[in-house]
C-alpha cells in the first residue's frame, strides 16, 4: 500500500486519503461504505490493481470514518458529498476518471455526477445503498426507536457484532439528498455488481440506479451467494474484471 496522506481542507478538518499515479490521464476514484475505511480488501485490491496498470488512484476517507477528523455522529450525506468533491478537485483535478462506490459510497458517487459530469468516464457500484437512510432504517424504525432518537439525537443501533451511532440530523439530512429521483443523462459505462445474498441491502438498490442512467452500456452483475461486502478473494476477482470491462470502453 502506498503511504497514507492527509489533506487540510477546513480549518479544523483534515482528511485521509491515498494517491497513486498522479499524473495518469485517467484516473480510478473509489468511495467506501458508511462506518467504513480504507483498509479493507476492495480499496488495497483496486489500488494494487491501478500501480499495475499504470492509471490514477484515489480514495479518501470521509470526515469521522477511518483516521479523518470530525465525529461520525457530526458528519452527513451533504458533508461526506462535500469532502469528496473537494479532494477530486485537488487530486484529480481536470482529468477523466471512473468512480467505484461501495454500499453507502455509491450515494456519495452519484452526488458526484452534478459536479464532474463531462469527466466521469465510467462508474461501478458495489451492493449500492443510496437513499439507505430513509429507506432501509427510518422506515424499519419502530414508534420507540424514533421518538427516542428525536429525543436524543441519536441511537445506538445494533447490527450483528456492530453498534452504529445514527444521529437524527443524519436521517433529516439523507433526505435532502435523493438521488432516485434524477435522471444522469450520460453515455458512460456503467456497471452495477450485487450479491445474491446481500442481506444488508437488497438488488432493487443497484437495479433502480441502473434505471436513472440513459447510457446504453450499463448492466447489473449479480453475484450467486455473493454477501454485501463481496470482499472475498474470489469477489474481488469478479469486481476487477468488470472494472478492466468499463475501462476498455474509455477510448
Amino acid at each position: 500500500m502506498s503511504k497514507f496522506k492527509f489533506l487540510k481542507i477546513y480549518r479544523s478538518k483534515k482528511i485521509r486519503y491515498l494517491s497513486l499515479n498522479t499524473y495518469s490521464d485517467l484516473f480510478v476514484v473509489f468511495l467506501h461504505g458508511f462506518m467504513s475505511d480504507l483498509e479493507g480488501d476492495k480499496p488495497k485490491t483496486f489500488q494494487s490493481y491501478c500501480k499495475k496498470n499504470n492509471i490514477g488512484f484515489l480514495a479518501l476517507e470521509y470526515s469521522g470514518h477511518g483516521k479523518s477528523s470530525g465525529k461520525f455522529t457530526e458528519g452527513n450525506i451533504t458533508k461526506w458529498t462535500k469532502e469528496t468533491k473537494i479532494i477530486i478537485k485537488k487530486i484529480v483535478k481536470k482529468k477523466n476518471f471512473i468512480l467505484i462506490g461501495s454500499s453507502m459510497g455509491a450515494w456519495i458517487s452519484l452526488n458526484q455526477f452534478k459536479f464532474f459530469k463531462k469527466q466521469i468516464k465510467g462508474f461501478l457500484g458495489i451492493g449500492s445503498a443510496p437513499e439507505f437512510l430513509e429507506r432501509l432504517m427510518w422506515k424499519k424504525f419502530t414508534k420507540k426507536m424514533k421518538r427516542e432518537t428525536k429525543r436524543k439525537g441519536i441511537y445506538n443501533l445494533k447490527h450483528g457484532d456492530y453498534e452504529y451511532p445514527i444521529s437524527y440530523q443524519l436521517i433529516k439530512d439523507g433526505r435532502k439528498n435523493k438521488v432516485f429521483n434524477k435522471k444522469i443523462k450520460l453515455n458512460c459505462s456503467v456497471t452495477m455488481i450485487h450479491g445474491s445474498e446481500d442481506e444488508v441491502v437488497p438488488v432493487f438498490f443497484s437495479k433502480k440506479i441502473l434505471s436513472l442512467f440513459s447510457s446504453k452500456n450499463k448492466k447489473l452483475v449479480i453475484i450467486k451467494k455473493g454477501d454485501h461486502s463481496l470482499s472475498s478473494n474470489k469477489n474481488l476477482k469478479i469486481l476487477l474484471k468488470e472494472l478492466n470491462s468499463i475501462l476498455k470502453t474509455i477510448h
